[in-house]
């Protein structure tokens, strides 16, 4: 059914969203697909219409899309990840590049954001897993692809 990816992707085009990747993942029908960054809410904004749009979608051809992100427990789960990065307001300049080598060409900024995200990662799971089917997922063992996504710790 690539011919629903497509027609999504034009959708986002059109919505000036700047859809930049679709490409098939290791489940079944599962696809990963990804547009131009911008501000926090507005991305939250599209998130939420893009999983309408998906839904209606497929509807639509018959078919059922869904988020949920471990349905099938032999199966590899759904993940929904970000994109994260620091921009200047106004310039657009990208705060996170411009540091050393050994830092991966990190800025101390980036570094710093990122021990942030480690640091209040048990928090953040509350966010990023709002239901006791996030939780399945998290840990799961090996799928009959002989892969998995999961995490199972906050590193780097």
């Amino acid at each position: 059914r690539y011919e629903l990816i497509s027609t999504l992707v034009s959708h986002m085009e059109q919505l000036g969203w700047g859809p930049y990747q679709a490409d098939h993942e290791d489940a079944n029908g599962q696809f990963e697909i990804n547009w131009d960054f911008d501000d926090a809410l507005v991305t939250a904004d599209r998130v939420v219409l893009f999983k309408y749009m998906v839904r209606s979608m497929a509807e639509r051809a018959g078919l059922r899309a869904t988020f949920m992100p471990k349905p099938f427990a032999s199966l590899t789960g759904s993940g929904c990840h970000a994109h994260v990065s620091l921009h200047e307001p106004g310039t657009g300049k990208n705060l996170c590049q411009g540091g050393a080598p050994e830092m991966h060409g990190l800025s101390p900024l980036a570094l710093s954001f990122t021990a942030g995200l480690l640091a209040h990662a048990p928090a953040l799971t509350a966010l990023t897993n709002p239901t006791v089917n996030s939780y399945k997922r998290l840990g799961a063992r090996m799928t009959s692809s002989g892969a998995t996504w999961s995490p199972t710790a906050a590193t780097w």
